[in-house]
């Protein structure tokens, strides 16, 4: 019974062909065969026919690589692009920036360091993203007006602000909402692709 909830709770499980542990899907990433049977990323899981899932890790991609699991998982030859941890990389990353616009078109988030610091002082904040490339100094005042929600520092302030429609962008703070929900997710796989585990993201 308790098993049952749990499942409940995170939603549908899969097992990861590397590793064999099996976890939440939200967590993992899909890949499907084309029908020429080439491997393609699906971390949106839309795509049409049996998947292939696999644990974000970076270590989880090599092994899979070298030790030719998707074609076994897939009982047939699978061409799998030597680059493959790269493009996740780049993929889990252009994921996270467009939901992070859709949220910025939604209303649902504040830029710069001034709105950040009033958003975190007076509104409930859901995620707290700073530019890798940005001043510690900033970053550590803004961290201290809400220390239970640790930064996330994945993009760098070009790439913030790419997302938000500016040229560059050092601190932002994303409300509560289904775009925050969303983006924890994917921030969480983009992280375990670095090779980081992302902190805060739960």
């Amino acid at each position: 019974m308790e098993e049952e909830e749990d499942a409940e709770a995170t939603g549908p499980m899969r097992r990861c062909l590397a590793s064999g542990q099996i976890r939440p899907k939200v967590e993992m990433i899909r890949f499907a065969v084309s029908p020429d049977g080439v491997l393609v990323p699906d971390l949106a899981a839309r795509l049409p026919g049996r998947g292939l899932w696999l644990s974000p890790e970076r270590d989880m991609v090599n092994t899979a690589l070298t030790k030719g699991l998707f074609a076994k998982a897939a009982r047939q030859k699978v061409a799998v692009p030597p680059d493959l941890a790269e493009r996740l990389l780049d993929l889990a990353k252009k994921r996270c920036l467009e939901i992070l616009g859709l949220a910025r078109g939604a209303g649902q988030v504040v830029a710069g360091f001034d709105q950040v610091r009033d958003a975190l002082v007076k509104q409930s904040v859901a995620l707290h993203l700073e530019a890798s490339d940005g001043a510690p100094d900033g970053r550590r005042k803004l961290a201290g007006k809400m220390p239970e929600l640790a930064p996330v520092m994945l993009f760098s302030g070009t790439e913030l602000g790419q997302a938000l429609g500016r040229e560059h962008v050092v601190h932002v703070a994303v409300l509560p909402g289904g775009l925050a929900r969303r983006l924890k997710i994917e921030l969480a796989r983009l992280g375990a692709l670095q090779g980081n585990q992302t902190q805060a993201i739960k």
